[in-house]
Formats: structure tokens, sequence, C-alpha cells
């Protein structure tokens, strides 16, 4: 179950890259790079008190998952990822 401040970054059809809480209907932030999204949407979750970060590739799978601190990773031995 996700949490209020957890965030995913994907891209749009026009290219840009969306920084956005999960329970928003609208972008916290838009960015020209994927890395910028990224960036972006990690300070939030470290200002929001941690949270999950999913990210997700041009192909619009998630091709990566991570866990901003202090929040409760709930597999740490086994994610090596990060």
């Amino acid at each position: 179950m996700s949490k209020k401040q957890d965030r995913i970054v994907y891209r749009r059809e026009d290219g840009k890259w969306v920084n956005k809480r999960n329970d928003s209907d609208r972008a916290t932030s838009l960015h020209d790079t994927q890395g910028d999204a990224v960036n972006a949407a990690h300070e939030n979750l470290q200002n929001q008190g941690g949270g999950e970060l999913a990210i997700k590739g041009r192909d619009g799978k998630i091709r990566s998952k991570d866990t901003i601190k202090p929040g409760n990773d709930p597999n740490p031995p086994k994610d090596t990822e990060h």
C-alpha cells in the first residue's frame, strides 16, 4: 500500500519527465531530463520524511524503486541497487 508521500517519475507523451506524488492528480514538477526529475523527487521525499520512489523508463515500465530515508525499507538485505 502506498503512503501519501510516495512518488513516481515517468515520461509524458510530450517528452517531459514528471515528478508526482502518488496521491496527487497534478505533477509536482516537470523536467527536460529523467535525472533532473529523479533528483527533484528524491529531494521532495527527503524533505517530507522519506518514502518510496518509483522510476519508470521510456517504455512506461517500472525500472527502479528506492526507499528514501528515513523511510522504512521492507526488504533491506535484498535491496542492493542503491
